[in-house]
């Protein structure tokens, strides 16, 4: 029996880099992982798709390592300045279903970034603990986007 958590997460920021740097970094999916925390292991699939691994949590005798994969596409559009990187879950890998995108936009003297994070994590426990375990989930997953974004903000100079 297992628990399926929801996560729905939106942010928006401005950073002080310039729009083609700040596209650059979140397309190359590899790059972009390498700020995010508590990944154990990014396998390439191949074909645009990479397969997370997060660290193991929780204790010896009951712990919780998330792993899902997703399928990434990006596009740049040079003319405005502006582009996307979406993924979509790959199916059947691991215990999560996790996509969104990024979309990046020059306003001049920032660079405008939206992220959207949507998916499910299934964790293996009893349906009774479904009312302690989501918000641990869901505000775990929260902290790590968090420091994700803090980390890429660092990168980018700075908040605009």
């Amino acid at each position: 029996m297992a628990i399926t958590v929801k996560i729905d997460l939106g942010y928006e920021f401005a950073v002080k880099a310039k729009a083609a740097d700040v596209f650059k970094l979140l397309s190359d999916v590899p790059a972009s992982v390498a700020h995010f925390p508590k990944v154990d292991k990014l396998t390439d699939l191949g074909g645009g798709s990479y397969q997370w691994e997060m660290e193991k949590v929780g204790t010896a005798q009951v712990n919780i390592q998330t792993v899902y994969a997703s399928k990434y596409t990006s596009q740049w559009n040079d003319a405005k300045g502006t582009g996307t990187v979406k993924w979509v879950p790959v199916k059947g890998v691991g215990n999560a279903q996790v996509g969104g995108h990024w979309k990046i936009s020059d306003q001049k003297k920032s660079t405008a970034i939206e992220l959207a994070i949507e998916g499910t994590v299934d964790v293996p426990l009893p349906s009774l603990m479904k009312m302690v375990v989501a918000p641990v989930v869901e505000a775990e997953f929260e902290k790590l986007v968090d420091k994700y974004i803090a980390n890429l903000v660092k990168k980018f100079g700075g908040e605009a």
